[in-house]
């Protein structure tokens, strides 16, 4: 007699990990911002020319190193839960959940940095890349909890633009608060992109998850 066949269960863990991931619209957004790295990828030869208003300079950056502010800006939306009544409600602490999350949003916002390498691009570029996309993520991390997961690229756009248009001094050299500009070298901006994502790490991870103010008071 054949046996019946069985439907493997998953556990309650990982299914709370894929219930608590696809509430927030990570395969989505994952998705979104894979498609922006594989353009950055097809472009990873290319640079970005600054328009500096101030002075008449000839400085440009490699896509790959502008491309991370997409990233961070899509993956941040990530930090919205519909469900955030519930999660406020639940047995289990939610910190250390968003904290393991926020982890795993900044792996694959590295990854996704990492990818222009398939096409060439060279080591620094790449460290700079990962650098700019830590940043620029703790930037949307604190965004998001100041303002919603809606407006999270609101910080990070008001560091990008004066970035892009002002980070250019008239001997041709990055600012030196234009931390995204600098070579993956400089231990600066590096500390001052870890900074950045720690602070944003610490605010999503003790935050309430929420969306916009008005989704709140909804």
């Amino acid at each position: 007699m054949p046996r019946p066949r069985t439907t493997p269960v998953r556990g309650p863990r990982y299914g709370a990990a894929v219930a608590f991931v696809r509430c927030r619209g990570l395969p989505r957004a994952a998705g979104t911002a894979l498609l922006v790295a594989v353009a950055a990828t097809a472009f990873a030869g290319r640079r970005v020319a600054l328009p500096e208003f101030r002075y008449l300079v000839d400085f440009s950056v490699p896509v790959a190193e502008v491309v991370p502010f997409a990233h961070a800006v899509v993956l941040a939306t990530t930090l919205f839960s519909p469900m955030a009544d519930l999660e406020r409600t639940s047995a289990q602490p939610m910190r250390r959940h968003r904290a393991v999350y926020l982890v795993g949003l900044l792996a694959l916002a590295l990854a996704l940095s990492a990818l222009p390498l398939l096409a060439g691009a060279g080591g620094e570029v790449t460290a700079a890349a990962a650098r700019n996309v830590v940043g620029h993520l703790g930037l949307a991390m604190i965004s998001a909890r100041l303002f919603g997961s809606g407006l999270a690229w609101l910080l990070p756009m008001g560091v990008f633009g004066p970035t892009l248009l002002l980070g250019v001094s008239g001997d041709n050299t990055p600012e030196p608060w234009a931390w995204s500009l600098h070579p993956a070298t400089d231990s600066t901006a590096a500390v001052v992109a870890a900074a950045l994502w720690l602070t944003g790490a610490c605010a999503a991870a003790t935050g309430q998850p929420r969306r916009t103010d008005q989704a709140e008071r909804d």
